[in-house]
């Protein structure tokens, strides 16, 4: 896996984020979690600017979410179910993302980035439900910040051990998704709490 993706680096540099990012969030194969930390790990030697490869991963991820938007907003649940199975989009990955989605709705669509199965169908599902664009963007390309973010720079950070650090988080996503979910909530939390905070002055300060 690891010689595949170098080999892919080699021949086509930054597009192998782009491209292959895209086409996982269709959901095809295509281990992005993997060919970040190795970008990262390239931007730490040098052959890559971890800028620019942020930038490609953030764009094949963003167009790729917003393509399974749309497809799932105008095509809907039925052309999901009887198509979904030629991009691996299976009917346990659809009935889990379905129940995930009753529970937490569109923040669903940022944690879901670091739930193994899921990010793959929470654009899908945002269509399909009929969530605002806006709304959909909104954690969307928040989410697709972070995760880029995130894999990017642990690459860059870790250098030669960037293996180590995919196989712990192979062994713990789900407690980096939970991690990822309390502090995106909390930042939330604040934010609204401030801009109550800010009304209630503004409201008192009016004669």
């Amino acid at each position: 896996m690891n010689f595949n993706i170098e080999k892919l680096f080699d021949q086509y540099g930054y597009e192998v984020l782009f491209l292959g990012l895209l086409l996982e969030f269709i959901a095809l194969p295509f281990p992005g979690e993997t060919t970040m930390l190795y970008a990262g790990y390239l931007s730490y030697t040098g052959v890559l600017d971890g800028f620019k490869a942020f930038l490609w991963a953030f764009a094949g991820t963003t167009i790729g979410m917003t393509i399974t938007y749309f497809i799932g907003l105008k095509a809907g649940m039925p052309f999901v179910e009887r198509y979904g199975k030629w991009v691996l989009l299976t009917p346990n990955k659809l009935d889990k993302t379905k129940k995930w989605f009753n529970r937490y709705g569109n923040w669903l669509v940022f944690i879901g980035y670091f739930i193994p199965g899921v990010r793959h169908v929470t654009g899908y599902f945002a269509g399909i439900i009929g969530s605002p664009f806006r709304t959909f963007a909104a954690y969307a390309y928040g989410g697709a910040l972070f995760w880029c973010a995130l894999f990017v720079g642990m690459g860059h950070v870790f250098g030669p051990q960037w293996e180590g650090v995919l196989h712990a988080i192979e062994h713990h996503s789900w407690k980096l998704a939970i991690g990822v979910a309390v502090t995106a909530i909390a930042v939330w939390s604040v934010r609204k709490a401030m801009a109550a905070s800010r009304r209630k002055k503004q409201a008192a300060d009016q004669p």
